[in-house]
């Protein structure tokens, strides 16, 4: 039932080691905000850990990705009304206690607040950090904006973003639309976070799998984004 203007959205894919802490810290600590867990098709224990707790999730018969899970649960905060939704990873990395500030921000005007690890904190320069630094460069050579942590996933919409997000397949959660909305005069800003490592698993993002998706992304935003159509 909702309870609250926000809704907190946990895309979870084999989080088993995780999910439950992660939960219970919100049920317990941040319960003015209303949750959904969306599984994402998880072949672990996650979504029993989930319905054994009596937990508020919805189950995806296959895994869809983070973009069709996170469009998922916006379409549920879409249909039931919420003012405002915030990705928040399953995994632990995110804090909770950030969620206000990030609200703030929504209520000053902007669409979209990203978590930022990096806006009073500087960026290592670690090769880990690479993707990071090329994507945000993109961002700001094509829009002229500076978002200091393109990658971070813990973003707020607001209710107009909210709606255009549920209703379209082509907006994804990822740093390429991101740089869609700032080059079409969408008001995007950043509040600086703190993120934990991951509680338990392993990143989907091996390796290779970085590299391909730094690529993807750079290319995207430098290039495709120029041939995207407004509300598709």
């Amino acid at each position: 039932m909702k309870s609250s203007d926000l809704l907190i959205i946990i895309p979870a894919y084999n989080e088993e080691g995780s999910i439950q802490s992660v939960v219970n810290n919100i049920i317990q600590n941040y319960s003015q905000y209303d949750y959904v867990i969306i599984n994402d098709g998880s072949r672990d224990q996650t979504s029993e850990i989930c319905h054994n707790n009596g937990y508020n999730i919805i189950d995806l018969p296959v895994n869809l990705g983070l973009a069709g899970a996170f469009q998922t649960g916006l379409l549920y905060a879409y249909q039931y009304g919420y003012e405002k939704a915030v990705q928040f990873d399953a995994d632990g990395q995110h804090l909770p206690e950030y969620i206000a500030a990030l609200e703030e921000e929504i209520d000053k005007g902007n669409k979209m607040v990203i978590g930022s690890r990096f806006v009073t904190e500087k960026r290592p320069n670690s090769f880990r950090m690479l993707g990071n630094t090329l994507i945000s460069f993109a961002i700001k050579l094509t829009t002229g904006k500076t978002i200091n942590d393109p990658t971070s996933g813990m973003r707020m919409f607001s209710k107009d973003l909210i709606q255009v997000f549920a209703r379209n397949i082509n907006y994804g959660p990822e740093p390429d639309t991101v740089s869609y909305l700032l080059r079409n005069g969408v008001p995007i800003s950043e509040v600086q976070v703190r993120m934990e490592e991951r509680q338990a698993g392993e990143s989907y993002l091996t390796f290779s799998r970085s590299i391909k998706y730094m690529i993807h992304m750079f290319v995207s935003i430098l290039f495709i984004q120029n041939f995207r159509e407004r509300g598709k």
